[in-house]
């Protein structure tokens, strides 16, 4: 994917980088944006990229968020129903949405478990418990996958094989955890939220806010090795990869693209003019890159 695009440098003096952990990773719901999951489609052109066919496919007062796709024609997020979040699934085709789940507890970054049929979800119980469960994509069961930790946000490498960032108390850990083999190993405090598979190879991306400027990092998690990919956009730590091995990351109502195999710095992959989808965070994109699932605060969106 060609990126005719002019590279933007990032000047970082007097930034205020400072940031609040709480005791909880996922809030309350009385806290929480008001925001929508949007879905685009992702056509290449001779003169540039564009995102097409924009629909709002959450259309829901309160949270709706951490989109990420089941498959190609379906988007698992975190979705407000009564008082909490549970876990909705997309049908692209039909343009429906039902429910996977009911529990007393509220469900937050609905993930995919490779070669299985369930997706996994970090759970907020009202009493405060939060871990880490697989849902059966045919019941809606869950049982609890890591016991142990705080998980506040996670991605698989293999079938067993999870990588965490988990709450320690401090900010949050890099956690790689073997469910088959019951161990969990540490590799590095302070980090963000954004993990992710790196197309095409064996490693995982993940935040790294060891430094006052934010990294992208590589893991293999088998090994533990990690290596510098690039900066982050200053303040900005939500990204996704697109199959050509290019990463996305976005700062208020401006996308921005890196490719380590042609890119010497971030360029601007798309620019929301009329802003009407503001303080974008999340997003996720499918196995072609075709689409990509955005998430706007609506507030920020009016302003």
């Amino acid at each position: 994917m060609l990126l005719k695009s002019q590279n933007i440098h990032f000047t970082i003096k007097n930034m205020n980088y400072s940031f609040l952990i709480t005791t909880l990773c996922c809030l309350p719901l009385f806290s929480q944006p008001n925001t929508e999951v949007y879905l685009f489609d992702i056509v290449n052109t001779d003169e540039n990229i564009q995102l097409t066919n924009q629909r709002n496919i959450s259309n829901n007062e309160g949270y709706d968020n951490q989109p990420s796709f089941l498959t190609d024609k379906e988007v698992l997020f975190a979705s407000t129903r009564n008082n909490q979040t549970d876990i909705a699934i997309f049908n692209i085709e039909q343009s429906k949405l039902h429910w996977l789940n009911k529990t007393e507890g509220s469900e937050y970054s609905p993930t995919k478990i490779p070669e299985d049929t369930a997706v996994s979800a970090i759970r907020l119980d009202k009493d405060g418990t939060q871990r880490l469960y697989a849902y059966s994509l045919k019941s809606g069961t869950s049982t609890v996958l890591l016991k142990e930790l705080k998980v506040g946000y996670h991605t698989w490498f293999t079938n067993h094989i999870i990588v965490s960032a988990v709450l320690d108390g401090e900010g949050m850990s890099l956690v790689v955890s073997n469910i088959k083999e019951d161990t969990n190993r540490t590799i590095q405090k302070k980090v963000g939220r954004s993990l992710h598979t790196i197309p095409n190879s064996n490693l995982i991306s993940f935040i790294s806010k060891e430094n006052k400027l934010w990294e992208i990092k590589s893991l293999d998690p088998l090994t533990g090795s990690t290596q510098t990919i690039i900066h982050t956009i200053p303040g900005a730590e939500d990204m996704c990869w697109l199959t050509n091995g290019t990463i996305l990351m976005a700062k208020e109502h401006v996308i921005y693209a890196f490719n380590p195999a042609q890119d010497s710095d971030w360029s601007i992959f798309y620019t929301f003019e009329n802003k009407q989808i503001g303080n974008i965070t999340r997003m996720s994109s499918n196995s072609k890159s075709t689409m990509l699932a955005v998430v706007g605060d609506l507030y920020s969106a009016k302003k």
